[in-house]
């Protein structure tokens, strides 16, 4: 089964295509430091360019999987609204993974890893994940609930990948976690995992694949402002 599949819950544009031989091609847009994402510009592009790469066209994709965040809300709408287009259009099975857990699962070597993404608003989204399944579940944390959420688990010290772990290494580092240098390409969501979790995800309808949020967006905190 090829598996098409990316992320763009973080400014990163990320696409991978899984090959039934288990091969994968990557390809990726990272903008840089305050620069604006380009999902909308180079999403389809890339998955074009990477299909091709692999020497296929989309009619040859029988799954697509999507991150559905947390993550920008902007970046999440853009990411499942293609996804569910590309699926609706090819005919093809539709899955969501948890942004956060691609993000752990491209930690390679360490059995007790916490996802942590930059939230804005002063807060991050967390999941921690042990030998790849989930111990805590996905959720928002201000920076002082942080050193808690970092604390050993079993004697083990967790390792912290992300941007937000990048963002709140003290909080995180005070807490006992260990946050890898921040050239390590384990705080990038990578292709490989994304597709991986795409792979083995359950078919559960592509209705049932909706961004994850995990809090009210911007404009609605804002329409709700306005009404009050």
């Amino acid at each position: 089964m090829t598996v098409l599949a990316f992320d763009t819950a973080t400014p990163a544009t990320v696409v991978g295509v899984l090959r039934a031989d288990g091969t994968l091609v990557e390809r990726r847009d990272d903008p840089a430091p305050r620069e604006r994402p380009h999902h909308t510009d180079r999403l389809l592009g890339l998955a074009d360019e990477a299909l091709r790469a692999a020497g296929m066209a989309f009619a040859d994709v029988a799954r697509i999987g999507v991150g559905v965040g947390p993550g920008s809300f902007t970046g999440l709408r853009i990411g499942v609204s293609t996804a569910r287009g590309l699926a609706q259009g090819l005919d093809v099975q539709l899955v969501g993974v948890s942004s956060l857990a691609a993000l752990a699962g491209g930690a390679r070597g360490h059995s007790h890893v916490l996802a942590v993404l930059d939230a804005r608003r002063g807060e991050a989204f967390v999941a921690a994940y042990e030998d790849g399944v989930e111990r805590l579940a996905p959720r928002v944390a201000r920076p002082e609930e942080l050193p808690a959420l970092a604390a050993r688990h079993d004697g083990q010290a967790w390792v912290a990948v992300g941007d937000g772990a990048l963002r709140f290494s003290e909080e995180l580092e005070r807490g006992g976690a260990t946050v890898p240098a921040p050239d390590d390409p384990a705080h990038r969501i990578g292709a490989a995992a994304v597709c991986e979790l795409a792979s083995r995800a359950p078919d559960l309808g592509r209705d049932a694949v909706v961004p994850d949020y995990l809090r009210v967006p911007d404009a609605e905190i804002t329409r709700r402002a306005r009404t009050t």
